[in-house]
């Protein structure tokens, strides 16, 4: 999200700018607003995982370049303290987890972006999370257990071989699948268009790829206007991946290389997590400014959606809207099911939202 996120901010403050009316409102306080609760404490918490023991959830703090220093890493949100502590982690190489060409730790370089909690073959919990400090790259860590809380073991990373990553599904054989948002040549011609893919004008600008055995490869059929977020079967055979510019989520067969499905939204759908049914919730901004439906009285980036997507129909059913619930959360990018509620985390702010939903 992170060209993408300038991008969003430079076009509201120039919509503000131009604007008679008044000025963009603030989020709303901390503590409960109707069914959302406002829980403050953190920055940016750009994607959400659960802890296997469920009383956590581990949030990566999006603040990338020199505003990161100090803010930006791992932390652990404790669901019933509600606090917000960080990760730090201890460092040891293994052969098997990344590319031999990895340069080593990355430390407290990390500025964390999409991540993902999978359990490896041999029973260890993997965590994967994109980095944007220092080097593009997917770095692996493994989450331990230890005195009834949980910590960090870095083992390797995978460097991009080009654009940026966006998001990260990990597979539990030790390879992934992942995202590269951009890295395909603007085509001059779709300069200025919206129709069909926003400010892309629907013209692809990035890819989803797979990386196993020290080789990275694109999937064919992936290019598509900002792939977002994604996720994978346990089995690594089918990938679920967000559209952003285009508004829709896909599924596609990893071994047969090809699209199986898609299903439209009315948002623009940032990251994809499972829930305890095997469905998947994508969250998202209901657009860019100037987008947002007349009566929500507010930019697009300060308001959001969340749907439930049956990943076999591809269907989509609606969990929650905040129009008319005022600034809840700006610049929503995740949401995910703990028990009857969902948290939402976002690319930029100061907190994540609960709000109550039973599937």
């Amino acid at each position: 999200m992170r060209q993408l996120t300038l991008t969003l901010l430079a076009l509201a403050s120039a919509a503000l700018a131009q604007q008679k009316g008044p000025a963009m409102p603030p989020p709303l306080g901390c503590g409960v607003h109707g069914d959302a609760e406002v829980i403050c404490g953190t920055r940016s918490p750009e994607d959400l995982e659960l802890t296997p023991d469920g009383k956590f959830l581990i949030v990566p703090q999006f603040v990338n370049g020199p505003a990161g220093a100090g803010v930006a890493g791992l932390y652990l949100f404790d669901l019933s303290k509600k606090t917000f502590a960080r990760l730090t982690a201890a460092n040891e190489p293994l052969k098997d987890w990344g590319d031999a060409a990895c340069p080593g730790p990355i430390g407290e370089a990390l500025a964390p972006h999409g991540t993902s909690l999978v359990k490896r073959a041999n029973g260890k919990q993997q965590l994967y999370v994109v980095n944007h400090g220092g080097r593009q790259s997917i770095e692996m860590y493994e989450l331990k257990q230890a005195a009834g809380n949980w910590g960090i073991v870095w083992h390797g990373c995978v460097v991009s071989p080009g654009a940026d990553y966006n998001d990260v599904a990990a597979l539990t054989d030790g390879s992934f699948i992942a995202t590269h948002p951009t890295g395909i040549p603007a085509d001059p011609a779709q300069k200025g268009k919206q129709a069909g893919g926003g400010q892309f004008g629907g013209q692809p600008t990035g890819f989803v790829v797979r990386w196993a055995a020290g080789k990275e490869t694109e999937l064919p059929g992936t290019r598509t206007a900002y792939p977002n977020g994604v996720v994978a079967t346990p089995d690594g055979k089918t990938a679920y991946y967000a559209v952003y510019a285009s508004k829709e989520a896909r599924r596609y067969d990893v071994r047969a290389q090809k699209e199986t499905g898609v299903v439209k939204l009315d948002f623009m759908p940032d990251n994809l997590t499972w829930t305890k049914q095997g469905n998947l919730l994508a969250a998202g901004i209901k657009g860019i400014a100037g987008e947002c439906p007349a009566a929500s009285g507010q930019f697009c980036r300060q308001a959001f959606a969340v749907d439930a997507i049956d990943p076999g129909k591809m269907t989509r059913k609606p969990v929650y809207d905040s129009i008319g619930k005022g600034v809840l959360i700006p610049g929503v990018s995740s949401a995910l099911q703990v028990g009857n509620d969902v948290y939402v985390g976002a690319f930029e702010g100061d907190r994540i939202v609960k709000v109550a939903w039973k599937e």
